[in-house]
């Protein structure tokens, strides 16, 4: 019986499950592999979540602080994106992203492929920043 030197992993408890989604054919590369640029967009999407919440209103991406490939995403994974707040700031929110994969053999089992850091400022309509809501 084949094994598989990746273990899988529990998905973290303390972080909020904000996008489950499946990659198409049309999101891989030669190779059968998913683009990174398709899962960074998604990672973006996702992080944007809380922030849109705390900000209650337009939000900007304006920093991603780090971003790291641990593993591929292969075409039939179902991924799960986790995010939490790491900083409030005055108009600012960061978020920590993390991508956990469930490959099509073996759902279920979890790894994670994805970890983000990303920063959103609340922004006008005319794009200015903004005070965030005062938190209750």
């Amino acid at each position: 019986m084949p094994t598989n030197s990746i273990a899988s992993v529990e998905l973290p408890s303390d972080m909020e499950l904000v996008l489950k989604v499946i990659p198409l054919p049309a999101n891989c590369n030669s190779s059968g592999d998913i683009f990174g640029g398709w899962v960074m967009a998604q990672v973006d999407l996702a992080g944007s979540v809380i922030p849109s919440r705390i900000a209650q209103g337009r939000i900007a991406t304006v920093a991603v602080k780090e971003f790291v490939f641990k593993q591929p995403v292969r075409l039939g994974d179902v991924l799960s994106f986790l995010a939490a707040p790491t900083r409030l700031g005055r108009t600012s929110v960061t978020v920590r992203v993390e991508v956990y994969a469930e490959r099509l053999s073996t759902q279920g089992k979890y790894i994670k492929v994805t970890e983000a850091s990303l920063t959103y400022v609340a922004i006008t309509d005319q794009g200015e920043p903004r005070p965030l809501p005062v938190q209750a």
